[in-house]
């Protein structure tokens, strides 16, 4: 029987390394999308030395940059021919505006146009797979999103570190919502959690009062051990193999925010997603 494989995105460190080095334990081939191979590669070392299968391997993207997740996804394609688990790990806070190379806004870019591009492109492999799982990593921040506008989230009129990303994490619910329903009938199912507050190097690039805040509050962070559970229990466990369309929090169903339930939320978000990232509905079967 081949072995399964599970894609990672930013899996060379804090939860994203300890989700694919338990991931490698349980059986599965590991495949890490990172954007920085210096750091990835005696990673890539590590989960190899704890492997059942001893096969990890390797693919630079950067989810900001629209071009780098297609051919991310070309590499992909190339070097396998099935996709049994892809958990949209990686993600980012900014506390300063900044844009990616299509002109949109950064965290909004990197965090959910990432994720929505590679997992579309990616679709025809996981329906190859078996009993194929996507996981997002989403947060309880999604909550700090408390008027979400579609219209300002590539161009916002007015920028909030801490509001930016706390849309992108709704966003990252509405697309595993929407995912769910689109894919059902291909037997993937689609769900998101919250981590936890993780004790990791997530928010060091932040700076002035969003810095501080992390800084202060780091004592009381979970580790990376603990933030991975739920991550690691939807991409790996019997139980939740049908279970689909859901947003978990310490591997238990949780209920998201109202926003983050809308329907018309997530119908428009897709659509929007779709438009950013030019990306063709009748080239993607679903």
């Amino acid at each position: 029987m081949d072995s399964r494989l599970c894609l990672i995105t930013g899996a060379n460190s804090g939860i994203g390394k300890v989700t694919a080095m338990e991931m490698a334990r349980k059986g599965f081939d590991i495949l890490m999308l990172c954007r920085n191979l210096d750091t990835s590669r005696p990673v890539r070392k590590e989960i190899k030395a704890v492997s059942k299968t001893g096969r990890a391997d390797l693919i630079w993207c950067d989810l900001a940059s629209q071009q780098s997740v297609t051919q991310a996804a070309r590499e992909v394609a190339d070097r396998y021919h099935k996709l049994d688990i892809l958990i949209n790990n990686a993600g980012l806070f900014l506390d300063r505006e900044q844009y990616s190379p299509e002109d949109i806004e950064l965290t909004f870019a990197t965090n959910h146009l990432g994720p929505f591009l590679l997992t579309n492109l990616l679709l025809d492999m996981l329906k190859k797979g078996t009993n194929p799982r996507v996981v997002t990593v989403s947060s309880e921040a999604h909550r700090w999103s408390k008027a979400f506008k579609l219209d300002q989230l590539a161009k916002p009129k007015s920028y909030s570190g801490m509001g930016a990303y706390g849309a992108s994490k709704l966003c990252n619910i509405l697309f595993a919502k929407e995912l769910s329903d689109r894919v059902m009938d291909f037997g993937i199912t689609s769900n998101s959690l919250h981590p936890g507050a993780i004790n990791s190097n997530f928010g060091n690039g932040a700076s002035s009062l969003s810095g501080l805040v992390f800084k202060l509050m780091k004592p009381f962070f979970i580790s990376p051990e603990k933030g991975a559970e739920t991550s690691i229990y939807l991409a790996s466990s019997p139980e939740v193999q049908k279970v689909t369309g859901l947003y978990f929090d310490k591997c238990k169903p949780k209920t998201p925010s109202q926003d983050a339930r809308s329907d018309y939320n997530a119908r428009e978000l897709w659509k929007l997603s779709e438009q950013l990232t030019h990306l063709n509905p009748r080239s993607v079967a679903v």
